[in-house]
């Protein structure tokens, strides 16, 4: 199976703005087939990855705290902290970040051995992989989304970073890394460490976000080019946290997905994109007030 049919040069030009579509040769609609037909069937990973553990009578909801692209579990420590001092249980699994099925299998299979209820927190892609895995979580309860993208069934991540000229497609540096002894090798993003600063984490001390541009996790290129395969937030609840100074998929973009998921919002006043990191007390205060909805 050949997983690089989506090149690194449409991926990164076309989240810069879409200019390199055409340097390329390819149209959006050929990108997104292309990285279609690049992964199984819908459904089929899902099934292959989401075992269950036996339910537990009454147990109360766990919040599953999803990170995105260029970040790590480890950033949700402020969140996790107050969450349980709320007395709310919170498990933050590491994103594979290799693709939207992928990850979303992965998730779903981690919330799914949980063995009780689920309230889904996602950031940044973390919020498409949420999207994808509650489909196949049948204790998820609603969907909790911080400065998120939130696809529609069929729509692809370069789709929406194209439509809303995301503002950190300009950043975005390709590195390779090896799949195998016969094998092509795949291709992943970081954002340039000298921008990444200002577009990631503008919020945040220098030396703080110095050390997270070095040690920043990178999304494999094919994941930005994957149609997705559901989209939970037309059968769940869903809030929406939004940062009101986001520079990575921005204000606009933010607004819209909110709009159309039908989500109760929260804005975040002056927030960078980890407004998760910078802000937890507010960023909380809305997963709180999701947790306490979603357990009346």
């Amino acid at each position: 199976m050949n997983r690089h049919k989506v090149s690194r040069r449409t991926v990164v030009g076309a989240m810069a703005g879409g200019v390199a579509l055409a340097a390329t040769g390819m149209a959006r609609s050929d990108v997104s087939a292309a990285a279609g037909s690049a992964f199984p069937k819908k459904g089929r990973l899902m099934a292959q990855g989401t075992p269950e553990a036996a339910a537990t009578p009454g147990a109360a909801p766990t919040v599953v705290l999803v990170h995105g692209a260029f970040a790590d579990a480890s950033g949700w420590a402020g969140v996790i902290t107050r969450l349980q001092a709320a007395g709310i249980t919170a498990f933050a699994p590491a994103n594979p970040l290799r693709g939207v099925s992928a990850d979303g299998a992965y998730i779903a299979s981690a919330a799914n051995q949980l063995g009780g209820p689920v309230l889904l927190v996602g950031h940044s892609y973390g919020g498409c992989v949420i999207t994808v895995a509650g489909a196949s979580i049948p204790t998820a309860l609603g969907l909790v989304y911080v400065n998120a993208f939130v696809p529609d069934e069929g729509e692809t991540l370069l789709d929406l970073a194209t439509k809303y000229q995301s503002p950190v497609g300009v950043a975005l540096r390709p590195m390779e890394y090896p799949t195998g002894p016969d094998s092509e090798p795949g291709h992943e993003l970081y954002i340039d460490q000298g921008m990444f600063h200002d577009l990631f984490c503008a919020d945040l001390p220098a030396e703080q976000a110095a050390y997270m541009a070095v040690s920043q996790r990178p999304a494999a290129d094919v994941g930005f080019g994957e149609p997705v395969p559901a989209a939970a937030w037309k059968t769940l609840p869903s809030w929406f946290s939004i940062a009101t100074a986001d520079q990575t998929i921005g204000l606009p973009a933010l607004r819209a997905f909110a709009e159309r998921a039908g989500s109760i919002t929260a804005d975040v006043e002056g927030a960078s994109h980890v407004s998760f990191i910078s802000q937890p007390d507010a960023v909380a205060e809305l997963i709180i007030s999701a947790y306490n909805t979603v357990t009346a």
